[in-house]
């Protein structure tokens, strides 16, 4: 597939899974490849999204209903979707802006497995729009909105990993209250059978009376 000029031409292979760029070998996504971590996962998809010629979006994900971990995420295209214009009822008329959304359908999806693998159980492919390999000197004037796409996926990236952490640290009080709570209890029931025992040995003189 040839690129824009100056960008480099990238040779995909379907059998051997791997994209030749600019004298370099990347691994290409496929279905079933395993990662360790969903971190592990973004960092591939980053590297292949880099070398291929676009930008990784941190899209998507699914969480747990009973403790709200993530279960599946979508990476994708920052140009995927389309740009939907909001109407501003109040203030000043807005300038309109570019929108960098082509409605680009390439991504990768993962989920965790039993085994706690994140899993690729998805995975397109074909942009709708021309790619620019790593190292070509356009790739370097990536505009500002751009820039600003991958400082705002980092920033929300590591959002997500303060709430889980938070999530970690409310469920692990909840349960120590809970057994507190449970320990309070049996105590208090011990001290409530003391009190009849005593009360019992005290009524025993007056009835023998």
């Amino acid at each position: 597939m040839n690129l824009e000029t100056g960008a480099a031409t990238i040779d995909c292979s379907a059998e051997s899974q791997l994209v030749a760029c600019e004298d370099n070998v990347v691994r290409e996504p496929f279905i079933g490849m395993e990662f360790e971590s969903e971190d592990a996962a973004k960092g591939f998809y980053d590297d292949y999204a880099k070398r291929v010629g676009f930008i990784m979006r941190i899209d998507q994900c699914r969480r747990s209903e009973v403790d709200k971990r993530i279960l599946s995420r979508r990476l994708s295209c920052n140009k995927q979707g389309y740009y939907v214009k909001m109407k501003n009822h109040y203030g000043p008329p807005r300038k309109t802006r570019t929108s960098t959304r082509e409605g680009c359908k390439a991504m990768m999806l993962v989920k965790v497995n039993k085994s706690d693998k994140w899993v690729v159980t998805r995975f397109v492919k074909e942009h709708t729009h021309p790619l620019i390999a790593s190292g070509c000197s356009s790739r370097n004037a990536m505009d500002k909105k751009d820039r600003r796409i991958l400082e705002l996926s980092a920033e929300l990236e590591h959002q997500d990993k303060l709430c889980d952490l938070y999530r970690e640290q409310l469920i692990t009080f909840l349960e120590n209250v809970e057994q507190q709570m449970e320990l309070l209890s049996k105590k208090i029931e011990v001290a409530v059978n003391n009190v009849k025992e005593i009360e019992a040995e005290v009524q025993k003189p007056s009835n023998n009376q």
